[in-house]
């Protein structure tokens, strides 16, 4: 059975929407960190000033400037970090947080959590 005619312009534009992206949404899982103390003012790998209170983050091979939403998987609460340095480099760690995002992730107690994060693939 084919559709109507006049249903046909809709159908193509519906499956067109529903295929065509302008980016592709990635997601890993592990654990992040963030970073001790003795950073703070110290030049990160992009040659910002590393400052524990803006919500930066960095990752092994993501490009500088990227934003990525972190879930801490334990309690839901998410954060949204820009990419501005390099690592973490220690087995099982995907992702060290400045202290604020770690803050408001609420794990500086235990200094590590299993996370998600997200963010857009760019082409």
């Amino acid at each position: 059975m084919t559709p109507p005619k006049n249903l046909m312009p809709i159908l193509a534009a519906i499956v067109l929407l529903s295929t065509a992206s302008c980016s592709r949404k990635v997601t890993q899982a592990g654990k992040a960190s963030y970073y001790a103390d003795k950073f703070q003012g110290r030049k990160t790998a992009n040659g910002e000033t590393f400052r524990q209170n803006r919500m930066t983050a960095a990752h092994q091979t993501l490009p500088f400037g990227t934003k990525v939403k972190v879930t801490n998987l334990a309690n839901g609460k998410t954060v949204k970090v820009r990419v501005n340095d390099r690592g973490p480099f220690v087995a099982g760690r995907i992702i060290d947080l400045s202290k604020k995002a770690a803050r408001k992730l609420g794990m500086t107690q235990a200094g590590v959590a299993n996370v998600k994060i997200k963010y857009k693939k760019k082409r």
